[in-house]
């Protein structure tokens, strides 16, 4: 008898997919000869790149390092921090990769935390590395990217010894990456991102971003955060790495004009940068297909002036760390639409992710109406490393929950109104202050502008708007709250408004509004919100 139509397999393995591991060796054997890394003065071949990857998995395997153990690294954008990262991805080791702004307590937090067994740092954070050396005595392991001072060279041990053959000894379910918070809020968590995770982020980004056979990318954004999830996709087109190692407008242009970019990842804060650059108006930006932003939102105003002057090519992805970067996506066709206000909108879903808005019973709201983000797919963490209570707090109801706050238009666009732990309730009246903040930076004098919630002792929490002025721009307090009130209502008008001549900023890049609270909350025994 026929068994046509009848599931019949031999287990849960024939429905495993493929692995970021599987997806780096394609990559090295489909396109041997071109140039896969520009850094600086040097290139990197797909060969090469390949051979560095089996040195490192070398070098590990030297030091007794067995599946599931930590690799860590604190280092600027450079192409050996990507190979070891390979490496550790192929052997099913724990990838941790520290911010190179971020603070000591931080760094030596994470370290404590993770457990590495290796730790590789570089000559430009000998310091750093030194002083976390010193207070972290549990890492048997300490190395560093080519020569520098009481460190052992990495690449020393690694050019000893015969490259390991590319083979991926991790399955899809193997946590191979520990993507640690930003610490903006408390301390920071691991969060726990399978293979499963890692190589759906590749393929999500290669689906929807639309990069091009052979594709140039420049990321002078950090690739132990956010900016590296665009190196496999790049490599499985057979395309090109281009670092810079932090971001200089002129630079920048330079880098698209030498090398033909046509892909670059930039924090809204840059883009600015760029756009109040003298040579953004005669740059050749002809090359550029896609500018693709995130980590913080980008105010309207200034996204019809990045059209304006750089063409249709900007592209918008909101996540976070727990569903790495792929939750919501405007594509450079959404930003151009008139027949939908949608340059305050984060997007809609990627392919394979499924997005509600719950109130606080984890109840569907309307159309229109305020509720949290919360998230179903393939892509979320596993979980936050060696916290169980908080694992099922953000994973409750079989929901990752984001704690950000969202509406979603007739049209399925979702529209960011603020972090639940930003919101303001002022006089009882919930004040969400992106809204504000996009209807302040629509003025012409404004360059930047945050808002937050401060005491009151009439309104429990006032709204207050700290703005940047344009170079020569003159605008006073009155202006900006009366254009707030006409466009909000008196319950959103700020209460204050002060001009600062920068914005505080975090090590990703974003408003760092713990930092500009703590100027008023400071000495409070709580923050009322």
């Amino acid at each position: 008898m026929s068994n046509l139509g009848i599931a019949t397999h031999g287990g849960a393995d024939v429905h495993q997919g493929g692995t970021i591991g599987d997806m780096i060796i394609s990559a090295i054997g489909r396109f041997p000869d071109r140039v896969a890394f520009v850094d600086g003065d040097r290139s990197l071949t797909y060969t090469q790149l390949g051979v560095q990857i089996g040195k490192a998995m070398a070098a590990f395997q030297q030091l007794g390092l067995k599946r599931g153990d930590g690799v860590m690294q604190l280092a600027g954008n450079r192409v050996e921090v990507f190979v070891v990262m390979a490496a550790a991805y192929l052997l099913g080791l724990r990838s941790v990769t520290l911010h190179s702004m971020g603070g000591y307590d931080d760094h030596a937090y994470i370290i404590q935390d993770a457990e590495p067994l290796v730790f590789i740092s570089e000559k430009e954070h000998w310091a750093r590395a030194t002083e976390l050396r010193a207070g972290c005595k549990a890492v048997p392991h300490w190395f560093s990217h080519g020569e520098c001072e009481g460190f052992n060279d990495f690449w020393a041990l690694a050019d000893s010894l015969p490259p390991q053959p590319l083979v991926s000894h991790a399955g899809a379910a193997d946590v191979i990456r520990l993507a640690y918070t930003g610490g903006t809020t408390g301390k920071p968590k691991g969060v726990m991102l399978a293979n499963r995770c890692v190589w759906m982020q590749a393929v999500l980004l290669m689906a929807a971003r639309g990069l091009p056979p052979g594709c140039r990318v420049l990321s002078p954004t950090p690739i132990s955060h956010g900016a590296g999830a665009m190196i496999v996709p790049t490599l499985a087109l057979g395309g090109m790495f281009v670092l810079q190692r932090g971001f200089d407008p002129e630079k920048f242009i330079d880098a698209v004009e030498k090398h033909r970019i046509g892909s670059a990842f930039l924090v809204p804060t840059m883009i600015y940068k760029l756009l109040d650059h003298p040579r953004c108006a005669t740059a050749d930006f002809s090359s550029l297909k896609m500018l693709s932003y995130g980590a913080s939102p980008m105010t309207p105003a200034r996204i019809r002036e990045a059209i304006a002057r750089l063409g249709p090519v900007l592209f918008q992805s909101y996540g976070q760390t727990e569903c790495p970067s792929n939750i919501l996506h405007l594509t450079s066709e959404d930003h151009c639409r008139t027949d939908v206000d949608t340059l305050a909108s984060a997007g809609m879903p990627y392919p394979g992710v499924t997005v509600a808005l719950l109130d606080e019973n984890d109840q569907p709201v309307g159309t229109g109406e305020v509720g949290e983000i919360c998230v179903r797919s393939p892509l979320v963490m596993d979980g936050y490393w060696k916290q169980p209570e908080q694992t099922a707090q953000a994973l409750r109801n079989g929901w990752l929950h984001t704690g950000d706050m969202a509406r979603r238009d007739a049209h399925g666009y979702y529209y960011l109104v603020d972090r639940r732990k930003d919101m303001i309730i002022s006089g009882g009246f919930n004040v969400y202050p992106k809204e504000v903040e996009d209807v302040i930076a629509h003025h012409p004098a404004i360059a930047a502008v945050a808002v937050i919630g401060v005491p009151d002792e009439k309104w429990g929490e006032a709204v207050k708007a700290i703005a940047v002025k344009r170079s020569a721009a003159s605008v006073d307090a009155e202006e900006l709250r009366d254009l707030v009130r006409r466009a909000k209502g008196s319950v959103c008008t700020p209460k204050t408004v002060e001009f600062v001549d920068a914005l505080p900023l975090t090590a990703l890049g974003k408003p760092d509004k713990k930092a500009l609270r703590t100027r008023y909350w400071g000495g409070q025994e709580r923050a009322i919100h």
